[in-house]
């Protein structure tokens, strides 16, 4: 199933056996006649119909018994017979699926309806407004651009770690809420983890948006959240460009010239783009996921850490790679099919993606402790080599008043931690090859704060850190008594925290 950009649009493609069995099931049973204002399903009043889209339609309904929760949504399908069998199935799809989900990137389940009577699905309606509106102002300033990506990105990296690949993201299935927290919408096409996957056993064609869909859908892999960074990538292109880099292909050839032909640049088509955002782009659009950013909290910390946004080749980029170069990847494209057979879970690529916070305190920690400081870090990128390693010092500050941010010899202490910093990160580079901590993967952050272990607690859960290293010094009574930054950390932090002592 290929869909334009737009859910009113779809591209019939061959089903299975069980699909075409569930779709006349579903017809045969489903309720009859057309839905109207005031009629009750399962204890549901539809109140009033909010959108009617190609393959469902949208109501408000109230229950009849129990609170009156004044913002619900049914989603039900358009059967009427004839239908695409892929769209049955991925309705049964995101039934499935919606209830495992939780946390504020995802609608409330409320309920659902089987097709032996009425298919539905009883959801949170999310008082907000769609991303879809946004591409018709493309290209948006920049400031708006870096806000929508590292919004979505921070959505995106709460679904994969519930175990989940969307692999239909796009502005129409993205909303916000009104506090600007980015909600994803439509898991027909998603896949879950510790769940049947209905559309990779019943189907064998790409499903997805045809400018949306990553090199690897197109190749059918359906396990690996990656595909959702390139998605999020398309995005970032189309509002920063108002072109969209591949198109709008409507066949599975169409799709197939992505794992060959490059995307005219960015900076190409808007000089104002800034080559770190090229970067940023380019690097989400590769062919190959292990190119890509490894996780969508990598592409968040990048977005929102701009000055650390290593400039490689890319950045540069001012038009295609050439015929020849087309060509030789047209020729590898040829024999790259996957092998069919089980997938790997999609957390897994998640996991192996990590984010570690090096909270070291440059300015009063002992020789000694830096280095074990280091090794232990060290240790944990070697067992972590897709991991992103950012090394953070807090420069401590008065609540109230003014602080000298100039030391005795007229140098920028901010500057000075920055250097140290650095300087105590070298050897992780110089020790071993295999880190190979470089293309982005290695940043530095000094942060300015009355309150080391809350600035540290606060930029691990703004950055999605998924462990912190950090160093203690020795005991005393005074630090008994009056508490310790890492203390305050291990006791705040929702993520893992590792504490070395020397």
């Amino acid at each position: 199933m290929i869909e334009q950009d737009t859910p009113l649009q779809t591209e019939a493609s061959t089903a299975a056996a069980p699909a075409s069995t569930a779709a006349e099931a579903g017809s045969d049973s489903a309720h009859s006649g057309p839905l109207h204002t005031g009629q009750v399903i399962d204890g549901w009043r539809l109140e009033e119909k909010l959108h009617m889209g190609g393959m469902a339609h949208l109501w408000g309904v109230k229950p009849l018994e129990g609170p009156q929760d004044q913002g619900l949504i049914m989603k039900v399908p358009r059967i009427k017979g004839g239908e695409d069998p892929a769209t049955i199935v991925g309705f049964e799809v995101e039934q499935m699926i919606l209830p495992a989900l939780k946390g504020p990137h995802v609608p409330r389940y409320v309920a659902r309806g089987d097709f032996t009577r009425q298919p539905y699905i009883v959801m949170e309606r999310i008082q907000g407004v769609s991303l879809r509106p946004r591409l018709d102002a493309a290209p948006l300033p920049i400031d708006e651009v870096i806000e929508i990506g590292s919004r979505v990105a921070t959505a995106l990296h709460d679904l994969h770690r519930q175990h989940l690949v969307h692999l239909d993201v796009k502005p129409s299935n993205i909303m916000f809420r009104p506090d600007g927290t980015a909600v994803m919408v439509d898991f027909g096409l998603s896949r879950h983890d510790h769940l049947p996957d209905l559309l990779e056993e019943e189907f064998r064609l790409p499903m997805g948006t045809g400018p949306y869909m990553s090199p690897e859908q197109v190749q059918f892999v359906r396990n690996d959240p990656r595909s959702d960074v390139f998605a999020l990538g398309v995005m970032l292109y189309h509002f920063t460009t108002g072109e969209r880099p591949f198109g709008s292909p409507d066949s599975v050839r169409g799709l197939r010239r992505r794992l060959y032909t490059d995307p005219v640049p960015p900076r190409t088509l808007r000089e104002d783009c800034p080559p770190w955002l090229q970067e940023v782009i380019l690097k989400c659009l590769e062919v190959e996921p292990a190119r890509r950013w490894q996780s969508a909290a990598q592409l968040a910390l990048a977005l929102q850490n701009p000055l650390q946004v290593p400039l490689t080749a890319r950045a540069d980029h001012h038009a295609p790679r050439g015929a020849w170069s087309r060509f030789r990847r047209w020729f590898r494209a040829l024999g790259a099919e996957p092998a069919r057979g089980p997938q790997e879970k999609a957390y897994s690529q998640v996991m192996r993606s990590p984010i570690i916070l090096a909270a070291v305190d440059i300015e009063h920690a002992e020789a000694g402790l830096l280095g074990q400081l280091r090794e232990t870090v060290r240790r944990i990128l070697v067992t972590e080599p897709s991991a992103r390693l950012a090394c953070l010092s807090v420069m401590k500050v008065a609540r109230i008043g003014m602080d000298e941010l100039i030391d005795a010899e007229g140098q920028s202490v901010h500057v000075k931690q920055l250097v140290g910093l650095k300087h105590w990160a070298r050897p992780l580079t110089q020790q071993s090859e295999s880190l190979a901590l470089d293309d982005g993967r290695l940043t530095f952050h000094v942060l300015e704060a009355p309150d080391p272990a809350a600035a540290i607690v606060d930029f691990a859960e703004r950055n999605h850190v998924d462990h912190i290293v950090m160093g203690a010094r020795g005991a005393s009574t005074l630090r008994r008594y009056l508490g310790s930054v890492s203390s305050e950390v291990v006791a705040k932090s929702d993520c893992t925290v590792t504490v070395v002592r020397e």
